[in-house]
């Protein structure tokens, strides 16, 4: 099975919409999962990491790390935020990703400045926004925890916007 075969796409009407998705997700989650978002500015990233972060019980608010590059928030389990919008793929080595990782769950904005096999048993879930405020999420993975992650992905309930409740 390729890594198109194993791809999930999710529909949300709201930043709150995202944001719930984020929530939901962050059930499955583990200290060591890295999770890769990908998608234009304004297209919802920081609002999933949000998410995320409300899931493992994060009280404070979410933020995005544009200029810190790292931001760490304690819940229930450490979220390691990372945002490499002013990076280059080089760059990344710097940041010590396998201390990160071996600290708590690592997501990370966009993941395409990120070299490839940081990504292999990552979940990637790339945005697309709509006119307005509908946002498509692509979920996919290709090995171990990525894996996983995306069987819980697909296992969310259908509905994670607020017009649903």
């Amino acid at each position: 099975m390729s890594v198109i075969d194993r791809a999930e796409t999710r529909e949300t009407h709201s930043a709150e919409g995202t944001e719930l998705l984020g929530e939901a997700l962050a059930r499955a989650v583990a200290i060591g999962d890295l999770i890769g978002l990908r998608g234009p500015l304004g297209s919802g990233k920081t609002r999933l990491a949000a998410g995320l972060a409300r899931g493992l019980g994060v009280t404070s608010r979410v933020r995005s790390p544009s200029f810190t590059l790292v931001n760490e928030y304690t819940g229930r389990l450490r979220l390691l935020h990372l945002d490499l919008y002013r990076l280059e793929e080089q760059g990344v080595d710097g940041l010590g990703i396998d201390e990160l990782l071996a600290r708590g769950v690592v997501v990370v904005e966009w993941a395409e400045r990120m070299p490839a096999p940081w990504l292999d048993e990552a979940l990637e879930i790339a945005i697309e926004a709509d006119p307005g405020t509908r946002r498509r999420l692509s979920a996919r993975a290709s090995a171990g925890r990525g894996l996983e992650l995306l069987a819980a992905w697909r296992a969310l309930p259908g509905a994670q916007d607020e017009d649903a409740r």
